[in-house]
């Protein structure tokens, strides 16, 4: 079959036969000179003697840990379950740290730094006399950095992922970071809870180490990762303070020295069958619309062409069938009990490529055929979908010529086809400072817009898309209404928000020319979205247009290089030099 043809093509061998000697680390400590002495001196300070340095890999523990991630706080006991495994199997392990990037504790955004952090993991890997490298990731940017980072260096490669949160609790109510974080701040907003009965949450709301617990980006990167083949078994979903996560790090410390023998190289992994397994996986999980960004951005580090229309033609055939928070009810936890990633794949198998292998040197189709669904209302027949077709839509017309996502299985039906009038915004500061006015002209009908915050207007394409819900409606009652903007939203949050609307707004694009009053039309059936004003009239707008503010960042250091080669979303929002 054509895997088989292709491992064959490849000299690669899945038995485990070895294939290659361990070139980079061989020649870095076996050397007889002065170079060499200094670098086994290096490892013999470190307690290591010559057995465990010569003949035998090097694995690289490219660890994402910090304090100021609370996600990847517990990464370093992963990391010692790791080398646990490299030297069972017969390897000798480097642990080493590379830039973590959380979303709680950075300023402007972790997107501005992630492809800053791509290109630690790519130098370091590169850098470091090591044969083979195991990625512990976790917080939403942290992986798809580290893989695109991986892909460049390509070196055999395994993600160990640090896994969801265990889940909230709260008087008696089971919590999602931070989908119920926004659920209760909107209710604190129309005057439903208190003050008190919010702040009780903070305690409540993440209960151990490890990612968000529903379907946000950090759970999306981690199923597609397992789905795209890139993780062992169960990656994706075991809790991350869970024991058998410490045996799946022993597991992945064993597999890395293998593949280091086998030759397996992270390139073999990121092939079109990989990538439509991992859309797959990201359309029926209901996932995170920013899991399509990074996804373009690491096919970019390949020779894999995908783009926007890729996306729409497997949501549209792909159900959404997992019931998670924030299309559906359930947690992490719950879809590791149901059966996990695999379970998932079993149920989608006449939708993916079977005879794709995996970092486990098992193939997908026998991974399926030794799964198990354990709960038929977390992981659902395609019969009894959440959503009958995939959770995100890649929208075009002339408010967003190089497209915009819509997270479907998170909106509003009625919103599916919809024409309302634009209520403009042109800063986060300014909605903020505006959206609970009582007076506003509002209503549920309106289309609210947010501009400059894309890729460069926004300094990283901030997670400021979930725009607040104006209180004068909120009073009303009303709980959803259309927003737009060139922004992100973070995957835990949930409503009718069309967002990567292309060009940006800050460079120009049509959501530059929007003003109040003009009506937008948006038609998911049609999958179009458009400015309904005359072409004149937008010529006009768009001559009298007067330049942006200057970022103050873009004028030295990281921000100059970001602000001359940062792409747009379409393109994944990498910079431009780091495209295969």
């Amino acid at each position: 079959d054509f895997c088989d043809s292709f491992y064959y093509h490849s000299g690669i061998n899945i038995g485990g036969e070895k294939m290659a000697k361990y070139d980079k680390s061989e020649k870095w400590f076996g050397e007889k000179n002065l170079e060499g002495f200094l670098h086994r001196s290096g490892m013999k300070a470190q307690g290591w003697p010559d057995n465990m340095i010569k003949d035998r890999p090097i694995i690289g523990i490219a660890n994402s840990f910090s304090e100021a991630v609370h996600c990847n706080s517990h990464l370093r006991n992963l990391a010692e379950h790791v080398k646990k495994g490299v030297i069972a199997a017969g390897g000798t392990p480097i642990e080493f740290p590379v830039i973590s990037l959380g979303e709680f504790f950075l300023t402007p955004t972790s997107m501005y730094l992630r492809n800053q952090m791509s290109i630690d993991v790519e130098e370091m890997i590169k850098g470091l006399p090591i044969d083979g490298v195991v990625l512990l990731s976790g917080c939403d940017k942290t992986t798809p950095a580290m893989l695109m980072g991986a892909a460049s260096a390509n070196i055999p490669t395994i993600l160990l992922p640090g896994g969801p949160s265990l889940r909230g609790d709260w008087k008696g109510q089971e919590l999602g970071s931070c989908t119920d974080c926004r659920r209760f701040w909107t209710e604190l907003r129309a005057g439903n809870i208190t003050q008190d009965d919010y702040d009780s949450m903070e305690e409540s709301i993440y209960r151990s180490p490890g990612h968000c617990m529903v379907a946000g980006t950090a759970s999306t990167m981690s199923v597609i990762s397992e789905a795209m083949g890139l993780t062992l078994k169960g990656a994706a979903s075991i809790p991350a303070v869970d024991s058998r996560r410490l045996t799946l790090s022993n597991k992945t410390g064993q597999r890395i020295v293998e593949m280091v023998n086998e030759n397996i190289k992270i390139e073999n992994f990121l092939k079109k069958e990989n990538f439509h397994n991992g859309i797959s996986a990201l359309m029926s999980f209901g996932g995170s619309t920013n899991a399509i960004i990074h996804m373009l951005a690491i096919a970019g580090r390949t020779d894999v062409n995908i783009d926007l229309d890729d996306f729409n033609t497997i949501s549209e055939k792909t159900p959404v069938i997992v019931n998670l928070k924030p299309a559906g009810e359930m947690l992490m936890e719950d879809l590791h009990y149901a059966g996990g990633v695999s379970g998932i794949l079993k149920n989608i198998h006449d939708l993916i490529y079977k005879n794709v292998y995996t970092v486990s040197g098992e193939k997908i189709s026998k991974i399926i055929e030794e799964s198990e669904i354990y709960n038929e209302d977390v992981i659902r027949e395609k019969s009894k979908a959440i959503n009958s077709e995939g959770s995100i839509s890649i929208l075009k017309g002339s408010l967003a010529p190089n497209g915009a996502v819509i997270k479907v299985a998170a909106a509003s039906k009625k919103f599916h086809e919809h024409t309302g009038k634009a209520l403009v915004y042109n800063s986060a500061e300014e909605l903020s400072d505006n959206i609970d006015d009582p007076n506003l002209d509002v209503d549920e009908n309106t289309i609210l817009i947010l501009r400059n915050n894309g890729p460069i207007g926004g300094q990283g394409m901030p997670e400021s898309g979930f725009l607040p819900i104006p209180k004068k409606l909120l009073d009303m009652g009303v709980r959803d209404i259309v927003r737009i903007s060139d922004a992100r939203m973070s995957g835990t949050a949930f409503g009718t928000i069309i967002l990567h609307v292309s060009p940006e707004s800050y460079v120009g694009g049509p959501l530059s020319l929007v003003e109040n009053g003009d009506l937008i039309s948006i038609s998911l059936k049609n999958k179009s979205l458009d400015l309904l004003v005359d072409e004149d009239v937008l010529k006009q707008r768009k001559s009298d247009l007067k330049n942006n503010y200057l970022i103050n960042d873009y004028k030295r250091g990281y921000g100059y290089i970001y602000q001359k080669h940062i792409l747009q979303a379409e393109e994944g929002c990498d910079f431009d030099f780091l495209k295969r």
